[in-house]
């Protein structure tokens, strides 16, 4: 300010020719407040260009030096010619850039400040519990089996077990769910949550640097270190622009001269090297992608590598893995055959039996019967048969559940119905539990991997975003058709190896464009990688979350057509902004070689670009939040209106004495 005020004595005139011994002192004390601003923000920007050469290259920041520089040593000889001085040119173009530096960094902040806390993992301390004197230390220095205490307004900082104490906890920064969660004795809780209500004290139950939390917070640290494809290649022509301006601006200046004097010749140069700095090509990508990260963050969608969004947004085909991905993942009772019975005494006989047994098809009993309001009595004599079912007694009279050969070995027949039911049921790859009691079969139990009660929306809301959806599976062709059918796939491809689901995928690609595969399996770590973008859910095992390029939270499946929503915005803006930075340096760069700019205008106008990407990018933040799925699998709607809907049905000698 003080600069530009001393300024104004030269440019109006105001200093006559009988004032004249007043213009060195003018001219001194215009040096002597410039030379520290330029030293001050002049620094970083001389810093920056000096590592850059180093490296053999060129960044805008050269453009900014060479400017500033030119107009200030040109000063210092005119000054003492006693000619005309532009101080003020050069401390205004680098207090301009210094504005639009800070701008650019608020923006940058603000950008991330969904994703600090996903990145303050590394740093967290924890009070650890030692012979009952607490201690802090860092969380990465706990390790399993410390008991670590957690007071209220807290971040959990390891994962682990409540040994102690009852509170409410926000998992959002690692589940994406937004609402609280109670926890009380023997709760898992993971680090990165945040303690409401009570102290806690947790057993951990691994390292503290192998949570789930500091995991999350090394990948996200990785994803924003490198750059997305569209970045790389801004950052090319940036550098390839660099040297044809320096050269462009001292033509400019050489032409002027011809016409103009020395000093008026330079500013038009000086203009020229201002108004060309890329300022805002080098924003317009990175600031876009950082947004998009830190808006798919918060809901617990981990993006491993920026061009993953690019990647996704570009998607024409999408490829999912059956078990476990589209289904739950373990079977489940969809219907019952029943002869002559009623459902409830069908599923508190078959759950009497279930209860001791750990097999995955008698923990499905149980789980109905559970959520059915059916309490299993205590069997007697119970034996278990390997390979068949399971076989005991019930207030004296002989029940039975498994498979066929069981029945057959204790001489139980089927009648004709559910005989035919049952070579239906086996001919389609579903799972029998055969029911009998009082000497014969009484019913059907048919459990079926039953799709995910989010899957057909899914599907449903990425083919109107007209992407193709494919089920690649391991399973047998009669099931994944008849998964397929339900959630709505129409291009099927079953009994495939990883190594099959790999050339499908490379067939896809070359029929389609770039593919998606969203897997959870051990298995699918391969394919995962193989895939244009690999994209895990979070139940995935390890292998497949590391060769993921996207890892979607618990239920997340849901999010993947909201996830493509945000990658596509984050290409519009990226565009956007790409197309407005190039479009407007050439039109400032026309205008400035013809001389109808100043170098301080010019510097005010590449401010001016800088903010404009800033406030394009920033309509990121006002995308619609996801939306959840109710929808209901047929299939177990079907089956549940089955049921009775309290336990009023169940005759008394079934129920548990005490």
């Amino acid at each position: 300010m003080n600069i530009m005020l001393v300024s104004l004595f030269l440019y109006t005139g105001a200093i006559s020719d009988a004032d004249a011994y007043l213009l060195p002192w003018v001219h001194g004390l215009l040096f002597a407040f410039t030379t520290p601003a330029i030293v001050l923000l002049g620094g970083p920007f001389l810093q920056e260009t000096f590592e850059s050469a180093l490296a053999g290259r060129l960044t805008s920041s050269a453009l900014i030096v060479v400017g500033v520089a030119s107009a200030y040593f040109y000063s210092v000889f005119a000054m003492l010619e006693g000619a005309h001085v532009y101080f003020d040119t050069a401390a205004m173009v680098l207090l301009l850039f210094t504005l639009g530096r800070y701008l650019e960094a608020a923006a940058r902040a603000n950008a991330a400040r969904d994703l600090e806390p996903l990145l303050t993992a590394e740093s967290e301390f924890a009070t650890v519990v030692l012979d009952g004197v607490d201690t802090r230390r860092q969380a990465g220095e706990v390790m399993a089996g410390m008991l670590v205490r957690v007071l209220p307004g807290e971040r959990i900082p390891v994962d682990g077990l409540v040994c102690e104490g009852e509170s409410n906890v926000d998992e959002a920064v690692i589940t994406g769910e937004s609402r609280s969660l109670h926890k009380a004795l023997g709760a898992p809780v993971i680090a990165g949550s945040v303690n409401f209500d009570g102290p806690l004290l947790i057993r951990s139950s691994g390292a503290g640097s192998d949570s789930q939390w500091a995991r999350i917070c090394r990948s996200v640290r990785d994803a924003l270190s490198h750059r997305s494809p569209t970045q790389c290649i801004a950052d090319r022509i940036v550098t390839i622009s660099v040297p044809i301006v320096l050269v462009l601006s001292g033509l400019t200046a050489a032409y002027w001269a011809q016409s103009l004097p020395l000093d008026q010749a330079m500013l038009t140069g000086l203009a020229v090297l201002v108004v060309a700095c890329p300022c805002a090509v080098g924003l317009a990508a990175p600031l876009a992608t950082t947004l998009g990260i830190g808006r798919l963050a918060r809901r617990g969608c981990l993006v491993r590598d920026p061009g993953v969004l690019e990647a996704l947004a570009g998607l024409k085909c999408v490829a999912f893995d059956k078990t476990g991905t589209l289904t739950a993942g373990k079977p489940t009772i969809v219907e019952m055959e029943r002869d002559g019975v009623e459902a409830a005494d069908v599923l508190s006989r078959a759950s009497s039996l279930a209860q001791y047994s750990d097999h995955a098809l008698a923990k499905a009993v149980t789980a109905t019967a559970s959520a059915s309001g059916v309490r299993p009595a205590p069997a007697q004599g119970v034996h278990i048969i390997p390979g068949r079912g399971i076989v005991g007694t019930l207030s004296g009279e002989a029940i039975a559940a498994g498979s066929a050969l069981l029945m057959d070995d204790l001489g139980w027949p089927l009648s004709t119905h559910l005989s035919a039911r049952a070579r239906a049921a086996e001919a389609d790859g579903r799972s029998l539990i055969h029911v009998g009691w009082r000497g014969r079969v009484r019913a059907l139990l048919l459990l079926d991997d039953t799709p995910r009660p989010e899957a057909s929306a899914t599907i449903e809301a990425l083919e109107s975003r007209g992407m193709h959806p494919v089920l690649l599976t391991g399973d047998l062709h009669g099931t994944a058709q008849r998964i397929a059918a339900i959630i709505g796939i129409a291009q099927v491809a079953a009994s495939l190896s990883p190594d099959a689901k790999r050339s499908v995928l490379r067939r896809l690609r070359q029929s389609r464009g770039m593919v998606a595969m969203v897997g959870d399996g051990l298995n699918d770590g391969p394919v995962l990688a193989d895939a244009d973008v690999g994209i895990a859910v979070s139940s995935a095992t390890d292998l497949a979350c590391e060769a993921a390029g996207l890892v979607l939270p618990d239920g997340g499946l849901r999010m993947l057509p909201w996830v493509v929503d945000v990658a596509r915005a984050v290409r519009r803006t990226i565009i956007t902004n790409l197309l407005w930075a190039f479009g407007y340096n050439f039109i400032a760069l026309t205008a400035a070689a013809l001389g109808l700019l100043q170098p301080i205008l010019a510097a005010a106008v590449m401010a001016g670009s800088s903010v404009l990407v800033v406030m394009n990018s920033i309509w990121l933040l006002r995308l619609p939040e996801p939306v959840s799925s109710d929808i209901v699998g047929p299939q177990a709607q079907e089956f549940h209106q089955e049921l009775p809907p309290n336990t009023s049905a169940v005759k008394a000698e079934y129920q548990p004495t005490a």
